[in-house]
């Protein structure tokens, strides 16, 4: 039986939206702090990797073989541990009551909310939980027969453009489409996302970067600065 689409659909990014931090380059950081990755060459990296993403330019397979190069080794318990080190330290203490706030006055709107970045699920299906967001549209890691990730994308990424392609394939999957709903809403900082972001009813730059703040005053869209 295909369930009745919800009046309308809430979309965010997360890593400087919902975020006021990045959650993989944190992650990066985090490894180093615990003695996992070398300091100098594992942070030169890392900070590159950063850095094309903010331009542009990032190649998400190297990025994805790189960021998870440190722990995919780690038997299943030491991950689970890792996540959860992570987010006690350094996710957690950086969630902020407005940004749980706007999650939660669209839910208490009725409507279909989910997160949608551009981070591996390894490292942001934890986040989702904290703000109590089942539907996680996150990149998604290839394991192989024994479980263990292997450094590469499974399927589509939920980047730029993809993550369109991943939104309609999360819906279809419901029996629902885009056009099904009155107001589709999209909260990101990035100009990574403008696709998805002109594909949105309400597209909302939020904490938005230099670029797409001018994109935002040019086409009429609303700009929300949730942190200070």
């Amino acid at each position: 039986m295909t369930s009745s689409p919800a009046m309308n659909l809430c979309l965010f990014d997360l890593d400087h939206t919902l975020l006021p931090l990045d959650s993989d380059h944190e992650f990066g950081e985090f490894l180093i702090r615990q003695g996992l990755a070398d300091a100098e060459d594992y942070r030169r990296r890392n900070d590159g990797f950063y850095q094309q993403y903010r331009e542009g330019t990032l190649v998400l397979d190297d990025y994805i073989a790189f960021s998870t190069s440190v722990w995919r080794q780690m038997d299943e318990l030491a991950q689970q541990a890792l996540q959860q080190s992570f987010m006690e330290q350094v996710i957690l203490p950086a969630i902020q009551p407005q940004a749980v706030e706007l999650v939660e006055r669209h839910r208490a709107e009725g409507d279909l909310i989910a997160i949608v970045t551009a981070t591996n699920e390894f490292v942001t299906r934890p986040i989702a939980d904290a703000f109590n967001v089942d539907e996680l549209i996150a990149v998604r890691l290839v394991r192989d027969a024994g479980g263990r990730v292997t450094g590469q994308i499974d399927g589509v990424p939920s980047f730029r453009d993809g993550k369109i392609t991943r939104v309609e394939q999360w819906l279809a999957d419901q029996g629902r489409h885009l056009g099904q709903f009155e107001r589709v809403s999209f909260y990101s900082d990035s100009p990574n996302d403008l696709p998805l972001l002109e594909r949105a009813t309400d597209p909302v730059a939020t904490n938005p970067s230099t670029e797409l703040e001018a994109v935002a005053q040019a086409r009429g869209w609303r700009i929300l600065r949730l942190f200070a």
